[in-house]
């Protein structure tokens, strides 16, 4: 309905445009500069229109606008894919199903109706998979499971029909099986962590215990690795089974630091990559893969992933620092507190180099965490960790703006989603 809605305004000349309370993102403060083909060339995210770039008050907004309209109605990317997040919740609600009442009772704790969470990454896949809803790439014809991939042209031709929306359920079946990769890792990082709360509940290793939630993760994967199977495609199985490894080797990584690695913000970018940007950033690969887009696209469509994933985690750093539990759904300086050294406090430490004896020592003695707050408190670690999540923002824009020209408003209204995505991850309070 909303989709549709936004189809409307478009073709009618209404234009559809983002919110704009204030800036899609920030750079006066970074110290990054804003690339030129950034600039020169912003018509590849609408494909028409007028794109304005000013500078306002020390901040830099993007808006677009169509003719001398001035009008710009609410954008909101969740509400364009929300009813294909509906049967996507219902869908793996059943995907969860098992034959033991406690084990499907845990399978299906985060995936009941209240407690779903953002679904922030499925919103991602399905908007990315509009986004780069073009032709196939003629040396796509193929995929790795032998079956044609190449698209009849006539959109009247009802085998094109079929084919589009054998590629949108496929597609839809990644976005399922990056939901359940995600929701298992969240499993097995409240146990490694011991935490008591997610998504504003009782974590589940508090409800039931270790064993039971971690088993629950466990038959999460396995029932993605079902889903995964179901694909046929060897390629996106061999991404997504990477990104389990990468999530494997972010957690060892984070659990056993070296005094040099606590201090080196290229190993805290590494591990953030392979925590948290790798699944995003492959998954989104994995849609352009499916859809049989050229390699440039797909490397696009990846590259937006990544740098929205590690944008994501700096300000989820920084709200766990600036953040209330209640507003998190989880406990505020919950890393800190167990020794974990992230961006705001690494910036910090290059200002005041007292900070690196606690860093080094995981924040054990008392009195460390204080300290060690005191000084963030006086850097500019926090607003450092915001530029660095403003600078990857900004990459993911361009990869956006780089895919092929397209006329078709469903293309260009899912693009911008993606643009306002952006801005949501860098403004985001919870």
């Amino acid at each position: 309905m909303y989709f549709r809605q936004a189809l409307r305004n478009l073709c009618s000349g209404r234009g559809f445009y983002g919110p704009r309370p204030g800036i899609l993102f920030l750079e006066a403060k970074s110290g990054f500069p804003w690339r030129s083909n950034v600039a020169s060339e912003p018509s590849k995210v609408l494909g028409r229109g007028e794109t304005c770039l000013r500078e306002s008050c020390g901040l830099h907004e993007m808006r677009y606008r169509h003719g001398d309209s001035a009008t710009e109605d609410a954008l909101d990317p969740f509400a364009l894919v929300a009813d294909e997040l509906s049967i996507l919740a219902n869908k793996l609600r059943k995907m969860v199903v098992a034959e033991v009442p406690k084990l499907a009772s845990a399978a299906e704790y985060f995936f009941k109706l209240g407690v779903e969470g953002k679904r922030f990454r499925p919103t991602v896949l399905l908007l990315m998979a509009s986004a780069i809803n073009l032709p196939a790439s003629p040396l796509s014809s193929l995929t790795t499971d032998g079956v044609s991939s190449k698209l009849p042209n006539s959109l009247g031709n009802s085998g094109f029909q079929n084919s589009s929306n054998n590629m949108r359920s496929r597609q839809q079946c990644i976005a399922e099986i990056t939901e359940m990769i995600h929701v298992a890792s969240l499993l097995h990082d409240d146990v490694l962590d011991d935490a008591d709360t997610r998504r504003g509940i009782h974590s589940l290793n508090f409800v039931m215990g270790n064993k039971v939630a971690v088993l629950a993760g466990d038959f999460l994967l396995s029932r993605a690795c079902v889903a995964l199977a179901s694909l046929k495609n060897t390629e996106v199985v061999s991404l997504l089974s990477t990104v389990v490894e990468h999530l494997v080797t972010g957690e060892t990584m984070q659990m056993t630091t070296g005094t040099d690695q606590r201090c080196s913000m290229e190993y805290y970018l590494q591990k953030t990559y392979y925590k948290t940007a790798s699944l995003i950033s492959n998954s989104c690969k994995a849609i352009a893969i499916v859809a049989g887009q050229t390699a440039e696209v797909s490397m696009l469509a990846y590259e937006y992933g990544r740098n929205l994933g590690l944008a994501y985690q700096l300000i989820d750093d920084v709200l766990d620092f600036t953040g209330s539990s209640t507003s998190l759904g989880k406990g505020s300086l919950s890393d800190i507190q167990h020794g974990i050294v992230t961006a705001p406090i690494l910036f910090a430490m290059e200002e005041f180099p007292q900070l690196r004896e606690l860093v080094e020592r995981g924040f054990q003695d008392p009195g460390d965490v204080d300290t060690a707050l005191h000084y963030l408190g006086k850097s500019r670690g926090i607003q450092r960790a915001r530029d660095l999540a403003a600078d990857h923002v900004k990459r993911a824009v361009e990869a956006v703006q780089s895919l092929p020209p397209s006329n078709d408003p469903s293309v260009q209204i899912s693009r911008r989603a993606l643009v306002d995505l952006t801005h949501k991850v860098i403004t985001r309070t919870k």
